[in-house]
């Protein structure tokens, strides 16, 4: 049995669940999140708390969705309630992003300007070179954030590209270290 799965889930203040015919409903101040619960799962909910139950003990297939659920539950009541964001950052000469409208547009390089235009439940805010990814669906907001840095990401020689903030790019020495060395 997963330890995580084992776990209540605590409903915050201003957060409603509502569970109906294995599919669970959050609503809350920034939106609201549902999921269908996979068969062999069960959910109850008792006082403001979430209670994740395995229907069959040692079976294969829920012993794999228990935690899972569980997780992606948790994320949810999370995600209605204070939301998530990636912070990405720009480094390079001439790298710049620039928001117009709801629309994030990036000068990287390349002959053109990219354009990107947010998913539904998606926001995008740029500050000094820092690009903010929010939402309230933990899984769009990493996947959209993952997109952005795949448009250019840090290559490690010269560490110019879109990286994640905190990301620590492994650099290495280039040619004229090496000849320097050699005989």
């Amino acid at each position: 049995m997963s330890k995580i799965g084992k776990k209540t889930i605590e409903i915050k203040e201003g957060v409603s669940v509502a569970l109906k015919d294995h599919e669970i409903k959050i609503d809350g101040p920034k939106g609201s999140l549902s999921f269908r619960i996979p068969p062999g799962i069960d959910v109850e909910i008792n006082n403001n708390l979430i209670q994740v139950k395995e229907k069959k003990k040692n079976d294969g297939d829920t012993k794999a969705l228990f935690g899972l659920t569980r997780s992606l539950i948790q994320n949810m009541t999370i995600g209605v309630s204070v939301g998530f964001e990636k912070k990405l950052e720009l480094s390079g000469v001439g790298y710049r992003a620039q928001m117009s409208g709801d629309d994030l547009n990036l000068s990287l390089g390349f002959s053109h300007p990219v354009k990107i235009t947010p998913k539904a439940g998606i926001k995008f805010s740029v500050s000094e070179n820092n690009i903010i990814v929010s939402g309230i669906d933990k899984e769009l907001v990493g996947d959209v954030a993952s997109r952005i840095r795949a448009i250019r990401p840090p290559e490690p020689y010269k560490g110019k590209g879109i990286k994640y903030k905190g990301e620590r790019i492994r650099r290495k020495a280039g040619k004229a270290v090496k000849v320097v060395g050699a005989k």
